[in-house]
C-alpha cells in the first residue's frame, strides 16, 4: 500500500516569506535532524538568489507528515520569472496563497492567483507575518477576497480556509492572536483541504515536462508530474510535441524523486508522482513525455509573450578577451540556445551578420540574471540598450503595457505622479495604504519605464516600493523623453589619471577612478550639460622648475558613481551599450570611433 500523497504549490508576492515557510515545513516535519546544519532559505541554493534575496528557479521538494508525503514546490514571486509559475501549477492539486499581514495582496499575488484559479486549484490562504506590529490581518482577507471575486473564483474557491502564521518564528493557527505554537495546523490543513491526484494509474504511462536542467553524469534532465500509468526504469518512452508530433524516442535511464533538497534515485513512478526523468537527448519544456502506444499531447499552458528584447554581442572592445575566456560567437549562441531550451519565456535570435543575437524576455530583471550568470560563466558580452516589442494589430502600432503599483510616503508621491506622466503613464488609483503612505496605481507603456527604477528610488530617498505586472497590448504612446544628460567620452585609451579626472569633476559626474583602465569611445562619466562632451581622462600635469606653495596639495576626488549590471544596463541611451565582462561593468559607445560616430549621426538625422 503506497503513503497516501498531496502536491501542492507555494505561491507569493517578492519577500512574502514563502522560502522561508518552506524551511520551517522542513524542520517540522523531520526532514533535517535536529543538529543539522542548513542555511538560511535553503530551497534558494542558487548564487544569484542568496545574493537578491529572490527565488528565480521553481524548484520541487517532499516531506512526509504522519505517513502522508507532502510534494511541495517553491515558486519565484517575480512578474519576470512568471513562466516557471504557470508551467509548476499544471503539477499540483492546491496551492498555498500567502499574504504579508500588512502588505497585502500585490500585483504579483494577483498575477499567478489568477493562473491558479483558473486552472481550478483551491487555495489555502496564509496570512504570514503576523507578528508585525503593523500588520492588518482583517483588512489583507478583505482584500484577497476581493482579488478572488475579481478573478472569477467559482463559489468553492471563495469557501477558502484562513490560517494565521509566523514563518521566521516557525508557528500557525486559526487565531490571529496566536504568537506561538508550531506549524501542525498547516500540514492538517494541507492533508484535509487538497484532494489526492487522483490521477489514472492503470492506463498507459504519460508525464509532462515542466522543468529542465542538466546534469554533468545523466545529461538532461526533465521534471514534471506523472498524469497517468507507471514507468519503471529501463522502460521505452517518447516525447511529444504541442501538435503530437514524435521528438524522439529513447529509454528512462533514471528516474528520480525528491526527498527534502534531494534527488533520490527510484526504481519507479506512478501517476500523481512528482520525478525527474533522465535518458532523453531532445525533448524538451512542454513536451508530452509517455509511453510509445501514446498519440495524445498533454495540453501544457500557454505562455504570455516576451516584452521586451536586448542585442548580445561579442565583446569588441580594446579591453576584449583580457578578463573572460568565452568571447566568440559560437561559444554565446551555445550558451544562449541552452537558455532559451530550458526558459520558455526567453527567445533567441541570430543576427545576419552572426556577431550578435536578439535575446527577448519578459522584462528587464530577467534578461538581467542571465546576462549575471554567463558574466559568472566566463563570458564577455555586449549589451544593448533594452526595447520593447511592438505588434501591428488592425493597421495601427500597438507596445506591451504594465500595471505599475507604487507604495510610497506621502510626501513624495507628487513627485512619483509627476515623473509617471512624464513617462506617459495614466494614474488609475490612488488611496492610503497606511500611516503616512500612499498606494498610487498606473497603467504605463513597458518603454517609459526602462531605466526609471534608479530615479524612483532617488526620487523617494530609497523608502518606495515599485511592483510591475504585464497588463496588455494597447495604442502606441508616441514619444516618450530620454536622459535628460549627455556624457563625457574618452578620447585616448590608457590609464586614467587622477589630474585630469580633477580637472574633469566640474564637467559633471565620473564613473572611473585614477588607474581604471579606459579606451576610445568609453564612456567615464555624465556632462552635466544635455550634449555628450569627448575629453582626455589620460591628460598629466605639466612639469617645470618652479614650485608654488599649496599647488602640489594631494589631489580630493570625489568617489565615482559605482553602478550595478542592471543599472548600467537601465542608464544606456540608444547609441550606447554595457561592456560585461567577468571583473568588469563598462558604458561605451557603439561605435567607438568618433568619426565614424558624426557620420552615423548625420545619417541619422538625415
Amino acid at each position: 500500500m503506497t503513503a497516501p500523497l498531496r502536491n501542492i504549490a507555494i505561491i507569493a508576492h517578492v519577500d512574502h516569506g514563502k522560502t522561508t515557510l518552506v524551511d520551517q515545513l522542513f524542520r517540522q516535519s523531520g526532514t533535517f535532524r535536529d543538529n543539522q546544519r542548513v542555511e538560511e532559505r535553503a530551497m534558494d541554493s542558487g548564487d544569484l538568489e542568496k545574493e537578491r534575496g529572490i527565488t528565480i528557479l521553481a524548484k520541487p521538494t517532499s516531506i512526509e507528515w504522519n505517513g502522508t508525503r507532502i510534494n511541495i514546490v517553491d515558486t519565484p514571486g517575480h512578474a519576470d520569472f512568471g513562466a516557471e509559475v504557470e508551467r509548476i501549477l499544471s503539477m499540483v492539486d492546491g496551492v498555498i496563497l500567502l499574504v504579508d499581514s500588512a502588505e497585502g495582496a500585490m500585483p504579483q499575488t494577483k498575477f499567478v492567483t489568477g493562473k491558479a484559479l483558473a486552472l481550478g486549484l483551491k487555495p489555502i490562504v496564509v496570512v504570514n507575518k503576523i507578528d508585525r506590529p503593523d500588520g492588518r490581518p482583517q483588512e489583507v482577507l478583505d482584500e484577497v477576497f476581493d482579488l478572488f471575486v475579481n478573478l472569477d473564483a467559482n463559489d468553492e474557491q471563495l469557501e477558502f480556509p484562513v490560517l494565521y502564521a509566523s514563518g521566521r518564528n516557525g508557528y500557525a493557527s486559526e487565531n490571529e492572536q496566536a504568537r506561538e505554537g508550531t506549524l501542525e495546523p498547516m500540514f492538517q490543513k494541507i492533508v484535509d483541504h487538497v484532494p489526492e491526484p487522483g490521477l489514472d494509474e492503470s492506463g498507459p504511462f504519460s508525464f509532462l515536462a515542466t522543468l529542465l536542467d542538466r546534469d554533468n553524469f545523466m545529461g538532461r534532465v526533465l521534471t514534471g508530474r506523472v498524469q497517468s500509468g507507471t514507468v519503471k526504469v529501463n522502460d521505452p518512452i517518447h516525447a511529444l510535441d504541442a501538435d503530437g508530433n514524435v521528438v524522439e524516442t529513447g529509454r528512462a535511464t533514471k528516474l528520480m524523486s525528491f526527498q527534502g533538497l534531494e534527488r533520490v534515485p527510484v526504481d519507479s513512478a506512478k501517476a500523481g508522482d512528482i520525478i525527474a526523468i533522465a535518458g532523453l537527448e531532445k525533448a524538451t519544456v512542454s513536451n508530452t513525455i509517455a509511453d510509445p502506444s501514446v498519440k495524445e499531447p498533454i495540453a501544457s499552458q500557454p505562455i504570455d509573450p516576451p516584452t521586451l528584447a536586448m542585442r548580445f554581442a561579442v565583446n569588441d572592445s580594446p579591453l576584449a578577451g583580457r578578463e573572460g575566456d568565452k568571447v566568440t560567437s559560437r561559444l554565446i549562441r551555445d550558451r544562449l540556445q541552452r537558455e532559451a531550451e530550458s526558459n520558455v519565456a526567453i527567445r533567441v535570435t541570430e543576427s545576419a551578420d552572426k556577431d550578435s543575437f536578439e535575446v527577448a524576455g519578459r522584462g528587464e530583471l530577467q534578461l538581467g540574471v542571465v546576462i549575471e550568470t554567463m558574466r559568472r560563466e566566463g563570458y564577455e558580452l555586449g549589451i544593448s540598450r533594452p526595447r520593447v516589442l511592438f505588434r501591428e494589430e488592425g493597421g495601427q502600432r500597438m507596445e506591451p503595457y504594465e500595471t505599475v503599483v507604487i507604495d510610497v510616503d506621502d510626501e513624495y508621491s507628487g513627485t512619483v505622479v509627476e515623473k509617471m506622466q512624464r513617462r506617459k503613464a495614466e494614474m488609475t488609483e490612488m488611496r492610503p495604504s497606511g500611516p503616512g503612505k500612499t498606494r498610487i496605481t498606473f497603467s504605463a507603456p513597458s518603454r517609459g519605464l526602462i531605466g526609471y527604477h534608479g530615479e524612483f528610488l532617488s526620487d523617494t530617498r530609497g523608502t518606495g516600493i515599485m511592483n510591475r505586472l504585464f497588463e496588455k497590448y494597447g495604442p502606441h504612446k508616441g514619444p516618450i523623453e530620454g536622459r535628460s544628460n549627455g556624457v563625457l567620452i574618452s578620447n585616448a585609451s590608457g590609464e586614467a589619471v587622477a589630474y585630469a579626472l580633477n580637472a574633469l569633476e566640474e564637467r559633471g559626474e565620473l564613473f572611473v577612478s585614477p588607474q581604471t583602465k579606459v579606451y576610445e569611445g568609453m564612456v567615464i562619466g555624465e556632462n552635466a550639460k544635455p550634449d555628450d562632451l569627448e575629453v582626455n581622462p589620460l591628460k598629466s600635469k605639466q612639469l617645470t622648475n618652479f614650485r608654488s606653495t599649496g599647488k602640489d596639495d594631494a589631489i580630493r576626488l570625489t568617489p565615482p558613481r559605482q553602478m550595478s549590471l542592471e543599472q548600467a544596463i537601465a542608464y544606456i541611451d540608444d547609441d550606447e551599450m554595457v561592456e560585461v565582462t567577468p571583473k568588469s561593468i563598462r558604458l561605451r559607445k557603439a561605435i567607438l570611433d568618433p568619426n565614424e560616430r558624426k557620420k552615423a549621426r548625420r545619417k541619422g538625422d538625415s
